[in-house]
């Protein structure tokens, strides 16, 4: 079962995207970005777990893969003065290679733990201030009770987007996929169309 948990995983960054743009979409809607600090915290947040997805996208070594690592971390060599330092470090060499596999494989293991930190302080910070609404307003006269109201609506949400990956992850796994990224990774073989995942 090795290929379900695999395109689980694979599928579960998209739908993970999706749940984060929905996140993202709602807070700009109701003006949470006037928080400052939980939402400066939810930006580092999302660059976070934007990294990560890149690493992780690096680690089936296809040409998608390969290109995309390529490509990505060449643009960091437009730092001033530590460019071409820094790509080279990120590589582990003069070029993307086994090292650079490594570094990424141990970058998409500890970015999950940062994420979970970084999560329970943008937590934190909203605790302080409290959630918002679309009106702007703090109508504690119209507060409902979390459990039963939020927990049913939460369960069914939960249980929808688990249908909607499985039903993915079993009859559909490569949907979302670049079918160039099951080509193994060829570094004197550039694909005609370099593009980067949906999300």
């Amino acid at each position: 079962y090795g290929w379900l948990i695999r395109n689980l995983h694979a599928n579960g960054a998209s739908m993970f995207f999706m749940c984060l743009f929905i996140h993202v979409g709602r807070g700009i809607y109701y003006g949470s970005y006037l928080y400052k600090e939980t939402w400066n915290i939810g930006v580092i947040l999302l660059l976070t777990v934007m990294a990560t997805a890149f690493v992780g996208y690096v680690l089936p070594w296809g040409q998608m893969s390969f290109w995309g690592a390529t490509v990505i971390t060449n643009l960091l060599s437009a730092v001033p003065y530590i460019g071409t330092t820094l790509v080279e470090w990120i590589w582990g060499g003069f070029s993307v290679d086994k090292a650079t596999l490594t570094r990424f494989f141990a970058f998409h293991f500890i970015l999950p733990f940062i994420i979970m930190a970084l999560a329970m302080v943008h937590l934190l910070f909203l605790h302080e201030t409290g959630s918002n609404n679309p009106t702007g307003l703090n109508p504690n006269s119209d507060k409902i009770p979390f459990h039963p109201y939020y927990t049913i609506k939460d369960t069914l949400g939960f249980m929808l987007m688990i249908l909607i990956l499985m039903s993915l992850a079993m009859f559909s796994p490569d949907l979302l996929g670049d079918p160039d990224n099951f080509t193994p990774a060829n570094p004197l073989n550039t694909p005609p169309h370099i593009k980067p995942e949906w999300y």
